[in-house]
């Protein structure tokens, strides 16, 4: 890949949305794997096709678009099928990242995945950054922002990579425990640094 790379990931509730747009508004481009994964299965598209076919018309909403809440019961009992819908779109998923990434104009690349090591997303960039908070932090913020119950977070949390594991992968990190104004600081020393690196030589396997 001709373009140098950043992977940004993090828990949920952790901060990632915040942390990559901080550095959107430094100019950097942004490819996220949510935005990615629903453009996938989009009315029209090749993957939503597919998971009719498989699936039948009953896992469509009224409006013709995927029924998300449906799907999951579906795939949530059945590992069988979780493992076919993940093999039918993790690769146009990584495909059309891939596409986006060598599209963009700026100097490098933020690729923002939740699960870029849970998924070896890790292998298609040059640098991981981790965005960190502690697990009784992630709980609250996420209770508070999604309505959600705690032990749903918790179940979340634990179906994830450990966070002592995502701290040893990372190349970067970025504490988000503290101010808006400490969290811009560490993204401008960290673009600085990425403008650097950019610079150099990247060739990377």
């Amino acid at each position: 890949m001709s373009k140098f790379v950043v992977g940004l990931t993090g828990g949920i509730g952790s901060g990632k949305t915040t942390v990559a747009n901080l550095f959107a508004a430094e100019g950097v481009a942004l490819v996220d794997a949510d935005i990615v994964a629903r453009e996938v299965v989009a009315p029209g598209s090749k993957g939503l096709e597919a998971i009719v076919t498989h699936f039948g018309a009953e896992i469509l909403t009224p409006e013709g678009e995927l029924d998300r809440a449906k799907l999951r019961q579906r795939i949530f009992s059945h590992p069988k099928e979780r493992e076919w819908l993940n093999q039918l779109l993790h690769p146009m998923i990584r495909q059309e990242m891939l596409a986006q990434v060598e599209k963009a104009t700026s100097a490098y690349v933020i690729m923002v995945v939740p699960l870029l090591f849970e998924n070896g997303l890790d292998r298609l960039v040059n640098r991981t950054l981790v965005v960190d908070i502690s697990p009784e932090l992630q709980i609250n913020r996420t209770v508070k922002r999604d309505n959600v119950d705690a032990s749903q977070v918790n179940n979340i949390i634990s179906s994830q990579c450990s966070r002592s594991e995502k701290l040893a992968r990372a190349d970067d990190i970025i504490d988000n425990q503290g101010e808006i104004s400490t969290l811009k600081r560490e993204v401008l020393a960290l673009h600085q640094r990425y403008l650097q690196l950019s610079g150099t030589d990247n060739a990377h396997d």
